[in-house]
């Protein structure tokens, strides 16, 4: 059997490009996820830090804080 580049064994070739690059764009968006480019536990923690601020400033009562903060957890 001889190999015929890219289309070579049957298209074997062509499907292991298609693994590649689709490993590639996975890898990409898991990186993005893991360091910071999604909108996950940090804005939500930044979100319960501005609240703990304002409640400890006055400008909510316990309450609000305690209303808003189960809001911000998702209950």
């Amino acid at each position: 059997m001889m190999w015929d580049g890219m289309w070579g064994w049957g298209g074997l070739g062509l499907l292991w490009m298609a693994l590649f690059w689709v490993g590639i764009a996975l890898l990409v968006v898991w990186s993005v996820r893991q360091f910071g480019g999604g909108s996950g536990g940090g804005s939500e923690r930044r979100a319960l830090e501005i609240l703990e601020e304002r409640f400890a400033r006055g400008e909510i009562d316990r309450d609000e804080f305690e209303e808003r903060k189960r809001v911000l957890e998702g209950r």
